[in-house]
């Protein structure tokens, strides 16, 4: 699995375990992915919306997860041009690669562990495509797309795009070395992750190894959940079963446990890949129309007049100096939110 990987392990900061009188958070309820197809045609595993309803993955709207897939020559699919406006995309290549252009001059080539942010806010076109190498001979992919929302004061912020490369995550290990962390965006225990967001959010991606414990402190106004990519394990105080394809929200507490079966199924990974999110809810009036996401059914009916009439830009674009690329004199400082 090329997802950034260190070199030794054990050279990693580590996590501090909370203390044994920080409470545990429960486990609210396990839900499984639907499956669906999505783009032109690609699968995909969606744990919420549906297992899990907006109310309660607030501030995230919706998680993709696709693969892992072994493509066949001129089998790979890929989303192509399309609106979003209100919220953010995050896509997460932990295998294979993923080509995105965009209608304000962002985009690239993200593979191997990149993480590319795209800020829709006012509006913006984009497309998600394989790259011609893949589609030609085919291949091995794997990804996740998390949908983060906006507070209304935000949606209409200018559109913005940020490319985080795999050697710009940060790693960290567990206290005992059996687990390690990618911390995407936001901070676990002091350490910040490199992405720029909006909204104050944790996006961790952690690798356990059979029979592992992982015990991470949890800001306890943040939502909670835990997404299995591939593996099985147990979650929460109760040690309730988790495996590929299920989502485990969590309920009040200061700490999030995980644990990894001592026996993996090992086709893809040795070990369990979990995602563990949350965020700051926003707690706003939710209106949805397919890929624009607004407070009002009045907002949605604007967006779709906006669209039609060519108002969030035009296809193909020039691409920007540096790639249109967000840094923090666009926004916030690395890893840090705007509250």
């Amino acid at each position: 699995m090329p997802a950034a990987q260190p070199a030794d392990i054990l050279v990693l900061p580590r996590v501090p375990e909370p203390p044994p009188t920080e409470p545990d958070r429960p486990v609210a309820r396990i839900g499984t992915a639907h499956r669906q197809l999505e783009g032109a045609g690609f699968p995909v595993r969606r744990p919420f919306p549906g297992a899990v309803a907006f109310r309660e993955a607030d501030p995230f709207l919706l998680l993709d997860h696709i693969g892992p897939i072994h493509w066949a020559p001129r089998e790979a699919r890929g989303a192509p041009w399309h609106p979003h406006r209100g919220f953010e995309t995050v896509t997460y290549i932990l295998d294979g690669a993923m080509r995105h252009t965009d209608s304000h001059g962002g985009g690239g080539l993200i593979r191997d562990g990149d993480t590319q942010w795209m800020t829709a806010g006012s509006g913006i076109l984009h497309d998600e495509m394989p790259p011609e190498d893949l589609f030609r001979h085919g291949g091995l992919f794997h990804g996740t797309q998390l949908w983060v929302n906006l507070p209304r004061r935000l949606k209409w912020t200018p559109p913005r795009y940020q490319e985080i490369p795999r050697d710009r995550v940060l790693l960290l290990a567990s206290q005992d070395g059996g687990a390690l962390v990618r911390v995407i965006a936001g901070e676990l225990a002091g350490h910040r992750g490199p992405g720029v967001t909006w909204t104050p959010i944790d996006y961790l991606h952690a690798s356990l190894s059979p029979g592992a414990r992982l015990r991470l402190p949890w800001r306890p106004d943040f939502s909670a959940l835990a997404y299995v990519l591939v593996g099985s394990g147990q979650v929460g105080a109760e040690r309730v079963g988790l495996r590929a394809g299920q989502v485990a929200l969590f309920g009040p507490g200061r700490a999030v446990t995980v644990w990894a079966d001592r026996q993996q199924d090992g086709e893809y990974s040795p070990n369990l890949e979990i995602l563990v999110l949350g965020g700051l809810p926003i707690r706003e009036p939710i209106v949805q129309w397919g890929p624009f996401v607004m407070n009002t059914r009045e907002e949605i009916v604007q967006a779709v007049e906006d669209f039609q009439r060519g108002r969030m830009g035009s296809v193909p674009a020039t691409p920007r100096a540096g790639g249109g690329q967000a840094s923090a004199a666009q926004g916030v400082e690395p890893g840090k939110a705007e509250t």
